[in-house]
């Protein structure tokens, strides 16, 4: 494996919701000739996590483990005038162990073997048409990163004949595919492009909603500019009553959104606004963030800084955010975007990370979340986090990534029911082929 690939593995494979975008590092090439190419999937991550307080966990101080496997094939055959037919059929088998996450979404007792992409497609220069059950992300995952919201057996017995047990790995998000889809692509690596898309969840948590929506953006060298409307089709009446996703039903969501280095070889500016009216009540609720960042390529390590200040209405909807581009995207720190909250809703953030390559195998970080006007203004949610992490590339099939995190809650009205420091630890195994 060399260097390039190895700094593309850490980082990409990593995070709160462990990206599906590893491509062609996670398939073992099978055949590769006259143009037909079959290749056998792999994707192997097991994560061990602590907490020291409770958000819905029985248990005082949690500990357990989390696994998933994905494996099956795909595969590609070329046709005429550079167009080609492509394909995949893969298998998940998840499961958690131990007491279970700190929210308690999940006990320690599941596990579930169930199909997860099976998708075919047809593309050529300028049009890639896909069906089927498979992953969808749009933009940086502010609002559609994949239904990669696994929960377990902690919410059964709530409503009788109600769960939303999905084979848990919470952190891990195992399964990412949606059960339904058309996906349309339009243009190609620059200029102007655009997805048009259809997609229905079997996620209960998701209240399996169903979806439509159209992107536009504009690529060149300076950045990506984008806009995209998604507009709620419908929902499964229980699942949407016991999340509170009514007005997932007719909800009307518009972003417009840029990313890119304004053509200055070491910045990094991102931003996103977003817009959605409820679907039932009518009701207005506005998104937004801004980051900007530097990186110092002639220091040694070439060292990092990022600021982001992201802003949530309370009412606004989220719909299916996750990890994208690394820890804190968008699961904002470790214990407050996946056990205590907020849940990328009803707060202001601020954020300041940094990052360095202290080896082309060993990249290190930490990052500081303030979380304020949680709660709809109460504050009764507001905290600060520290996160310090590491990905380091052990092997040409072994990544090992292990984070500490320190949450505060500003008071002991919090999730956590007092405002001590809790203590998080995880470390993550994840074998790439």
């Amino acid at each position: 494996m060399n260097s390039k690939m190895k700094r593309r593995l850490s980082g990409v494979l990593l995070g709160a919701a462990i990206a599906a975008a590893s491509g062609t590092a996670s398939a073992y090439n099978l055949v590769n000739e006259d143009g037909t190419e079959l290749n056998f999937d792999l994707e192997l991550i097991a994560g061990y996590f602590s907490s020291q307080e409770t958000y819905g966990n029985a248990e005082s101080k949690p500990n357990w483990t989390e696994v998933y496997a994905k494996y099956g094939f795909s595969g590609s055959k070329a046709l005429s005038n550079g167009a080609a037919v492509y394909g995949a059929a893969n298998v998940l088998s998840s499961g958690t162990f131990g007491d279970g996450d700190a929210a308690g979404l999940t006990t320690g007792d599941e596990s579930e073997t169930e199909i997860e992409d099976l998708y075919a497609g047809f593309r050529n220069d300028m049009v890639d048409f896909s069906i089927g059950r498979q992953n969808v992300t749009i933009g940086d995952g502010f609002l559609l990163n994949g239904d990669s919201l696994n929960m377990g057996e902690g919410l059964d017995g709530i409503v009788p004949g109600f769960s939303a047990n999905r084979g848990g790995a919470y952190w891990l998000a195992a399964r990412k595919a949606f059960d339904k889809t058309a996906v349309l692509k339009v243009g190609g690596d620059s200029g102007l492009r655009s997805d048009i898309f259809w997609i229905e969840s079997d996620n209960p948590a998701q209240a399996s909603v169903e979806l439509a929506g159209i992107n536009v953006e504009h690529i060149s060298e300076k950045g990506t500019f984008g806009a995209m409307y998604i507009e709620g089709q419908g929902v499964d009446a229980t699942e949407a009553s016991f999340f509170g996703y009514e007005g997932r039903d007719g909800q009307e969501t518009l972003s417009l959104r840029y990313q890119g280095n304004a053509g200055v070889e070491n910045l990094f500016l991102s931003a996103e606004y977003v817009t959605q009216e409820n679907g039932v009540t009518g009701a207005d609720a506005d998104a937004w963030y801004a980051e900007a960042g530097w990186t110092f390529a002639d220091m040694p390590w070439s060292p990092s800084v990022n600021y982001r200040y992201t802003s949530y209405d309370n009412g606004y909807d989220p719909l299916f955010f996750g990890f994208n581009r690394g820890y804190g995207t968008w699961f904002q720190g470790e214990v407050a975007g996946n056990y205590a909250g907020p849940f990328g809703t009803d707060s202001n953030i601020h954020y300041l990370g940094a990052t360095a390559h202290p080896t082309e195998t060993l990249t290190v970080g930490a990052m500081y979340f303030d979380f304020s006007d949680t709660n709809n203004g109460a504050g009764t949610n507001d905290a600060n986090e520290i996160n310090i992490w590491a990905e380091w590339v052990a092997a040409d099939h072994l990544i090992i990534s292990p984070l500490i995190g320190f949450y505060t809650p500003d008071g002991a009205s919090s999730t956590q029911g007092n405002d001590d420091t809790n203590t998080y630890f995880q470390v993550l195994a994840i074998v790439p082929f």
